[in-house]
């Protein structure tokens, strides 16, 4: 696979075991990463809340922002992902409707942020027109972080052009590095055979890995989830669920509560938030109702951490 180096300032910081995170323990709190459409629009920057049950969230410094997005080629804040390389914590976004990077930011405390980069990642790629919704997930295989996001590449995959609006045709790419200075080349990731977008990793209650993924047809209409079983983050992939979702969601998030799995999704149209919950990744049932978001929040991602930094943070 070829290397680009990309000079993104950084200077000297490795993350040799880069995505890795730190081991949960049992007084952990849940943190919720979202991005809102405030006075500032999709640049008013990074939210938090915080969650004891993974049920009922509340906003963290008055739903005040703690990083405003300052690159990339709209200065955008959307869909923040979040996670700890077992030194760091790392935050990736996407900067633009349309464009060709994707947002990186370091922190130890959440607070206190290290210079914004704007990582080119389809910047070889011609015709691309996008870059949404980017996530991270470490393969032990390879020890190297492997970076993913959905894009729509002008010319590719011309079985489903035009499948989404305003002419889109997504699919899942990836980079992967080790120390966020150099990186990959970008490849497809994952091709299902329609636009896709929204991937995101989770471990179920079986402790397999599986890829939750959004179906962004637009036309017949199918907006919804589905999940594939991963043998690892680069694949191969098994076939995909049937849809565990209603149509018009987005932005799914995983996370594992007791002996079940739950995902939660955006349903933008409506303004509010989602969930299914499963124990077997085959039958999920509806728990929307049990759940308390904070006012505006958008898609964003899950991260388990201790309660002394969310005491940090206020």
């Amino acid at each position: 696979m070829r290397r680009r180096d990309f000079t993104l300032g950084l200077g000297a910081m490795t993350l040799a075991a880069c995505a890795t995170g730190r081991a949960a323990r049992k007084d952990d709190l849940l943190l919720f990463a979202y991005f809102t459409t405030g006075k500032a629009g999709e640049a008013d920057g990074l939210k938090l809340a915080v969650s004891e049950d993974g049920f009922t969230f509340r906003t963290l410094v008055g739903g005040r922002s703690l990083l405003v997005p300052t690159v990339g080629e709209k200065k955008l804040l959307r869909d923040p992902f979040l996670f700890h390389d077992g030194r760091v914590y790392h935050l990736l976004w996407t900067t633009a409707w349309e464009g060709v990077t994707i947002g990186h930011a370091t922190s130890r405390d959440l607070i206190h942020w290290s210079a914004q980069q704007a990582i080119p990642v389809m910047a070889d790629v011609p015709g691309t027109r996008n870059c949404w919704a980017p996530e991270a997930i470490h393969d032990p295989r390879t020890g190297r972080t492997e970076i993913f996001w959905s894009s729509t590449v002008s010319g590719r995959f011309t079985e489903t052009a035009g499948a989404s609006e305003s002419g889109y045709n997504h699919r899942l790419w990836h980079i992967s590095t080790t120390d966020f200075v150099s990186f990959s080349a970008a490849k497809p990731l994952y091709d299902p055979g329609f636009s896709v977008i929204d991937g995101s990793f989770a471990r179920g209650p079986d402790d397999a890995l599986y890829l939750i993924v959004k179906d962004e047809t637009v036309e017949p209409q199918r907006k919804y989830l589905q999940v594939a079983k991963a043998d690892s983050p680069t694949g191969p992939f098994g076939p995909l669920s049937k849809p565990f979702s209603p149509a018009w969601v987005e932005g799914p998030m995983a996370t594992r509560i007791g002996d079940a799995l739950v995902c939660y999704y955006d349903v933008y149209k409506e303004g509010r938030w989602g969930a299914a919950m499963t124990r077997d990744m085959a039958v999920w049932d509806d728990v929307s109702d049990r759940l308390t978001m904070p006012a505006g929040a958008r898609h964003g991602s899950l991260l388990r951490v201790p309660r002394s930094l969310v005491a940090a943070i206020g």
